[in-house]
């Protein structure tokens, strides 16, 4: 073993007096201020762990958790599923010929109808989402391809998105700048999913979808905006620009009927575009408000799910391999 002693005044460096290679200048002493903190004397403490003290701060925390770990299971036990398989793919299915003959040329829409029942209702706000298999959305490629800059309302973004956008940033027929640009709103979800009650007496009733309050107050209100000027027209505020290559029709028509929920504001937008992390996934598609009277939101009973193919969903279930779509209540 060897020691050596210590002497502070070898790190002061040369003193005031001395002159370095002949100089006359005087050296900068290096030495920390003679503070509590700088020459660490702050106070400080430090547990001892031993078997008498750790095994009993385990256990108190134990039985912390375990009525917290209750309330989490009984809660989670008290929520009711249901869920719809409407990818078509089996030769039973309602929704096999849209599967399989719902081509990029069809002039119409193809509908198929899905009947279910519910042995027991569901009381409350009732969530209706929308799932996918195989949609890898967390692709780095797929991930960058969009221009958050144009989806704020930035007008000179909205007129030269991002060359991330590539190859969804200008039509390649006109030459104009896409709105919404990249990969993630081009690939938006746009089947159409509707919800019918049947009365005991055979009468179909059709249930109000809440289609606002969907998306996170945060997307809505902060990161998403229209463009803004002079013009309070859409349809003015977009000229200019095309509609993404899969898209049936521009931005500024994807809700009409309520100023509040159209282009890049809309919530089925918005919500898309928050990609998901893995390639299972579901997306809130709509609410199903509970009644102010005391009966249930959805009585127990028979339903008919009413499901519109898109051209792009039924591309979409045509290439992914094992891909599925479904709903879920």
């Amino acid at each position: 073993m060897m020691a050596s002693s210590y002497n502070a005044k070898e790190e002061d460096g040369p003193h005031s007096g001395s002159s370095t290679h002949g100089g006359t200048g005087v050296a900068k002493n290096k030495k920390p201020d003679n503070t509590a903190f700088k020459q660490q004397r702050l106070p400080a403490w430090q547990p001892i762990l031993t078997a008498g003290t750790v095994l009993p701060a385990f256990f108190v925390i134990g039985l912390i958790f375990i009525p917290i770990g209750i309330g989490l299971y009984v809660t989670s036990n008290n929520i009711k599923e249901f869920e719809i398989d409407y990818t078509g793919l089996e030769l039973g299915s309602p929704c096999h010929d849209c599967s399989k003959n719902f081509t990029w040329n069809s002039t119409t829409p193809c509908v198929c109808a899905l009947n279910f029942t519910l042995e027991q209702p569901f009381e409350s706000n009732v969530y209706m989402y929308y799932g996918l298999s195989n949609f890898y959305q967390n692709h780095r490629r797929y991930v960058k391809s969009r221009d958050d800059r144009q989806l704020n309302g930035d007008p000179t973004s909205l007129m030269s998105p991002s060359k991330e956008c590539e190859p969804y940033r200008t039509s390649a027929e006109t030459k104009e700048p896409i709105a919404p640009c990249g990969a993630i709103a081009n690939s938006l979800f746009n089947d159409t999913l509707e919800l019918y009650y049947i009365e005991p007496n055979g009468t179909t009733t059709a249930i109000p979808l809440a289609k606002k309050g969907i998306a996170w107050w945060t997307d809505k209100h902060v990161k998403f905006r229209n463009p803004v000027n002079d013009k309070e027209n859409l349809t003015e505020l977009f000229k200019g620009t095309a509609k993404p290559v899969n898209w049936r029709k521009p931005v500024y028509e994807l809700d009409p009927s309520d100023p509040e929920n159209n282009g890049f504001i809309n919530e089925d937008f918005i919500v898309w575009m928050r990609t998901a992390a893995l390639p299972t996934f579901r997306k809130l598609y709509r609410i199903i408000h509970k009644k102010p009277s005391t009966t249930s939101t959805l009585p127990s009973g028979r339903y008919t799910l009413k499901v519109t193919y898109s051209i792009l969903y039924n591309s979409v279930k045509a290439h992914a391999v094992k891909g599925q779509d479904k709903a879920f209540i």
